[in-house]
């Protein structure tokens, strides 16, 4: 009883927030849409800011799913890595689109995307270090350490998703298809020219 009160609130919440806007949005608005008292939400949530975060956190429990079936996925780590690189802009950009206002947000206030950021950052981090790791202990990925490389790759994926969602590198001739190849590509190859 009390997980499906708790998850009705975070589905009433994130439906609201798409369409009002999270400022927009009270925490009696959300409970009276629930058909809730606001202490009942009180007992669940401290403020706006925890039933944002918590929205955020189910939306992006998807992406962090469907990254783990790659990284468990039977095939070679260069694959899982380019596999992964594609998945998780596609999977943000279909999130940040589902959420109508949350998207304007989205674009606009970086306090609140590094915020969501962070709450998934670690967990993309260690899926991310698994496949290195996989491709160093195979001899596939010739690393020092997995950990901070990992960290270094992510947060420069995530400094393109606003591109990517936004669809802005095609008026300078680059597809999303052609970003996710060209991102894997300089990870898994880097820019110098490899002696025979």
């Amino acid at each position: 009883m009390v997980k499906k009160t708790r998850d009705k609130f975070i589905e009433v919440a994130r439906q609201l927030f798409a369409r009002k806007g999270v400022e927009n949005t009270t925490m009696h608005d959300i409970a009276s849409a629930s058909d809730k008292g606001r202490r009942t939400i009180y007992t669940y949530f401290k403020s706006k800011r925890d039933i944002f975060n918590a929205v955020i956190e189910r939306e992006t429990d998807q992406l962090l799913c469907r990254l783990q079936e790659i990284v468990k996925r039977n095939i070679s780590p260069e694959r899982k890595l380019e596999e992964y690189v594609a998945c998780r802009f596609e999977t943000m950009r279909e999130i940040v689109s589902r959420n109508g206002s949350l998207r304007a947000g989205f674009f606009r206030d970086v306090r609140k995307v590094d915020r969501a950021r962070k709450l998934v950052s670690r967990r993309e981090i260690d899926l991310l270090c698994d496949i290195l790791r996989e491709g160093k202990t195979i001899g596939a990925f010739e690393i020092d350490d997995c950990r901070h490389l990992a960290v270094i790759i992510i947060h420069a994926i995530q400094g393109l998703d606003v591109p990517y969602i936004r669809d802005n590198l095609t008026e300078q001739g680059i597809s999303k298809p052609m970003l996710s190849e060209y991102i894997s590509h300089l990870i898994l190859y880097g820019l110098k020219k490899r002696r025979q």
